[in-house]
């Protein structure tokens, strides 16, 4: 026996194949609905704005540390 998602993308590739374009997009939209997990959905961090906000930073590698920062006081002068 055939589940919900074979016989969608059966009928997604049948209307595909007849060129009813439409009636494919909209079974290809019910089929990423049976894939959505809403536990990918991520809540914004307060106070952070703008597109992107909600990627987490980068973590720098194990043992990864700053370089050291030239002396502004000392920099450019000659003894």
């Amino acid at each position: 026996m055939a589940t919900n998602r074979e016989r969608l993308e059966a009928e997604m590739q049948a209307a595909a194949a007849a060129n009813d374009f439409e009636r494919a997009a909209k079974l290809r939209d019910e089929l990423r609905a049976l894939a959505f997990d809403p536990s990918e959905i991520h809540a914004q961090v307060p106070g952070a704005m703008g597109i992107g906000t909600q990627h987490p930073r980068p973590l720098p590698p194990e043992g990864w540390q700053r370089p050291k920062k030239p002396d502004p006081m000392t920099r450019g002068r000659r003894k």
